[in-house]
C-alpha cells in the first residue's frame, strides 16, 4: 500500500459565510498542494462540515504546530471543532470479540494482507475460545471473565490498558457485552460496533427467529459509534441482503453473517481515511 504524507483536517461548526474560502486561503499561505476537499451544509441545524487533505511535502508548518497555528488564524474565528491526522501515521486499533469469530477472521485477513494501514497491538476477549486465532496473528490476546460483580474492576483494567497502549479507536467485533457509560465516555466516538440487524428493527436477542417469523424480505447489518443508550448510536455504515421464503433460518445467519463482516470492514476503512464526522447522533461520511 501507498504511503502518502497527507494531513487531513475534519471540521464542524456553525455555518457561516467565507468558510471554505478561509480555510483554503490559510492552507494555500503556506504553500499547501490541496488533493481533496469535500464541504456539507445541513439547513436543518444550520451547521457546516469539511473535509480537506492536503501534501505536506511542500508544506511550510511544521506538523507539530499546524494545529496551534490553525487554531489560531482560522478554528477560534469560527467556532470550530476539529480534528487532524496524518495519513503516514497508522492508527492504533483495538478489537474486541467474545465467541463468533467471522469479523475477526475478516479483519486480521485484511489487516494481515497489507489492505490495511493499521496496528492492531491487541485483542480483548470475555472468553478464551478465540485466543488461538490472535495467537495464530501474533497479536497479544487478553482475557477478562465479565460478571455482573467485577464488570466495572475490569472494564477500569481494559481502560489503563487501552490507554497505556495508546489506543485510537476500539473495534467490536461481535462483543457481547454491554460496555458501561463510564467506558463509553473514556472513548466518545472511538468504539464501533456491528449489530446485526438494520437498526431499528428486530432489536434484542433471536433477531434472525424474529425475522423469520415475520417473513421478512430483506435482512440487515448496522455498524455505529457506541454511546451510552443501547445499540442508538450514530450510524456508520448498514447493508442488506433479500430475503425469499425459501430461506430457513440457517441461510439467514449464513446471510447475516457475510453482511456484517461487509458493513463493519466498510465502517473500518472510512474511520482509516478519516472521513467519518460525528454530530449528535448522527455522521456525515465524507
Amino acid at each position: 500500500m501507498q504511503i502518502n504524507n497527507h494531513a487531513v483536517l475534519l471540521i464542524h461548526c456553525p455555518d457561516q459565510k467565507g468558510i471554505v474560502a478561509q480555510v483554503t486561503r490559510f492552507l494555500l499561505s503556506y504553500d499547501a498542494n490541496i488533493v481533496d476537499i469535500e464541504q456539507h451544509v445541513d439547513p436543518s441545524i444550520r451547521h457546516f462540515f469539511m473535509r480537506v487533505e492536503w501534501d505536506l511535502t511542500d508544506f511550510e508548518i511544521e506538523r507539530s504546530v499546524i494545529g496551534q497555528k490553525f487554531e489560531e488564524v482560522i478554528g477560534q474565528h469560527f467556532s470550530m471543532v476539529w480534528q487532524l491526522r496524518f495519513t503516514d501515521q497508522p492508527a492504533r486499533m483495538a478489537i474486541f470479540v467474545s465467541k463468533e469469530s467471522h469479523c475477526l477472521y475478516d479483519i486480521l485477513q485484511r489487516y494481515e494482507s497489507g489492505e490495511w494501514k493499521v496496528e492492531i497491538p491487541l485483542i480483548i476477549s470475555n472468553h478464551e475460545k478465540l485466543s488461538v486465532i490472535a495467537d495464530r496473528a501474533k497479536i497479544p490476546f487478553h482475557h477478562y471473565p465479565i460478571t455482573k460483580k467485577n464488570k466495572a474492576e475490569q472494564e477500569s483494567t481494559q481502560i489503563t490498558l487501552l490507554q497505556d497502549q495508546k489506543i485510537d479507536f476500539i473495534i467490536l467485533a461481535r462483543y457481547m457485552q454491554i460496555l458501561t457509560d463510564r467506558f463509553v465516555r473514556v472513548f466518545e466516538n472511538r468504539i464501533i460496533n456491528i449489530h446485526h440487524s438494520f437498526l431499528p428493527a428486530f432489536a434484542g436477542a433471536r433477531p434472525y427467529h424474529q425475522a423469520h417469523e415475520r417473513g421478512v424480505k430483506i435482512i440487515g447489518a448496522t455498524s455505529h459509534f457506541v454511546t451510552a443508550d443501547l445499540d442508538e448510536g450514530p450510524i456508520i455504515t448498514q447493508g442488506v441482503e433479500a430475503i425469499s421464503h425459501r430461506d430457513s433460518i440457517q441461510d439467514m445467519k449464513r446471510k447475516g453473517r457475510d453482511l456484517e463482516k461487509h458493513v463493519l470492514s466498510r465502517a473500518i476503512w472510512l474511520q482509516l481515511q478519516h472521513k467519518i464526522l460525528p454530530l449528535n447522533n448522527r455522521t456525515v461520511i465524507f
